[in-house]
C-alpha cells in the first residue's frame, strides 16, 4: 500500500514537472489551439536575466559542441525523517495531503523544479530542487512544508549547480 502511494505521488510530481512553462503562447485556429514557443533566449539574455534576479551563474564553452552552456545554482532540499512521527494514520495521511498542495504550490509559483520521495525507508525520505536566488529564500520555502513544520520532517538544503535549460534523460 505504501509503495502504491509513493508510486502515486511519483506521477503526480512527475506531472508537475512536465506541464507546461509559462513561456508557451497558444495560437487559435478555426479548428484548435496549438502550443508555440516564444523565440528561445540566447546564453547572454538569460544570463543578465539571471543575473538581474539575483541568482548566481557561471558559464564555459562545450569543446566538443562550442555552444554556451550556462550553469545556475539551484538548491536542492533532502526532506529527512523527523523527530515526530507519531501521528496516527488519519494524521499521518492529512499531514501528506497537505505536504503534496505545498509542493504543488511551490511547483505553481515557480520555485520547485522537481521532487520526489526515494524508494528505500531510510532517513532521507525524498528531495525538492528549488529554483530561487538564495539558500535563505530555499531554506524559507521548505520550511513551510506541512510535513516540516509538524516536526514528521526535516529540512536540510544544499547548493547545487546545473546546466540551465537542460531536461532530465
Amino acid at each position: 500500500m505504501v509503495h502504491l502511494k509513493q508510486f502515486g505521488i511519483c506521477i503526480f510530481l512527475m506531472a508537475m514537472a512536465c506541464k507546461e512553462t509559462p513561456s508557451a503562447q497558444h495560437e487559435v485556429t478555426e479548428t484548435s489551439i496549438v502550443a508555440t514557443e516564444e523565440p528561445k533566449k540566447t546564453a547572454l539574455q538569460l544570463k543578465e536575466e539571471l543575473t538581474s534576479k539575483g541568482f548566481e551563474i557561471f558559464d564555459y564553452v562545450d569543446e566538443e559542441t562550442k555552444d554556451t552552456v550556462l550553469m545556475q545554482q539551484y538548491y536542492i532540499a533532502f526532506l529527512k525523517r523527523g523527530p515526530n512521527r507519531s501521528q496516527n494514520k488519519a494524521e499521518a495521511d492529512s499531514l501528506q495531503a497537505l505536504h503534496m498542495a505545498h509542493l504543488g504550490r511551490m511547483y505553481e509559483e515557480g520555485y520547485a523544479d522537481i521532487s520526489g520521495p526515494f524508494g528505500d525507508d531510510g532517513d532521507i525520505r525524498g528531495i525538492t530542487i528549488y529554483n530561487t536566488p538564495t539558500l535563505k529564500i530555499a531554506d524559507s520555502l521548505a520550511n513551510l512544508d506541512p510535513m516540516v513544520k509538524s516536526g514528521r520532517l526535516r529540512i536540510e538544503v544544499h547548493p547545487w549547480w546545473a546546466a540551465k535549460g537542460f531536461p532530465l534523460r
